[in-house]
Parts: C-alpha cells; structure tokens; sequence
C-alpha cells in the first residue's frame, strides 16, 4: 500500500470539495427549475406551497362575576387564581359567598 503525505491528501479534499459544492449548485438549480415548471404548469402560489403559520386566536372571554364579597371593605373575588389576603386563610369562605 502506497503512502501518501498530508499534503497530497489535503489539496485532493479541497479539489473534491470545489466539485462537490459545484454539483450542488448545478442540482439546487435544476430543482429550482423543475419546481418553478411544475408551479406554473398547476397555477401554485408561493402561499399553496408555503401557507402561513396559522396563528392561534385567542376569545376574549367575559370576566367571571363576583363569588366572594370582603364584607369589610367590599372588594370581590371571583374564586378563581390567587386569593386575596382577606380571604386566604380563612377555611371555611361559606360567610364571604355572595347570595
């Protein structure tokens, strides 16, 4: 088995990656080709190719009526996500529903 140095093999790789970007080059546009032909030859848009991201639309929901009163100071809470500090620790809220 032949040897062959560092040199011979580094200027061998750089030679066989100029032909291999060339190819690529020439099969990018070849597919560029065909894609456009087939394109035109059907009536597609970019936009039936390439449909936009649909976005999530989010309802704006109505805000949930009162279900705790602060007899107090008459602020509400609703019962829903953090509670207030008035009602936080109590354990029974049954004397804060309002009726």
């Amino acid at each position: 088995m032949a040897t062959r140095d560092y040199k011979t093999l580094k200027t061998q790789l750089e030679k066989l990656q100029v032909e291999t970007e060339a190819a690529r080059v020439a099969e990018v546009k070849a597919v560029i080709a065909e894609i456009r032909s087939r394109a035109a030859e059907y009536g597609l848009t970019a936009e039936d190719i390439f449909p936009r991201k649909k976005t999530r639309i989010t309802k704006a929901t109505a805000p949930l009526a009162p279900k705790y009163q602060d007899p107090k100071t008459g602020v509400t809470w609703s019962g829903k996500g953090r509670a207030p500090a008035w009602i936080r620790d109590v354990k029974n809220r049954d004397r804060f529903l309002i009726r």
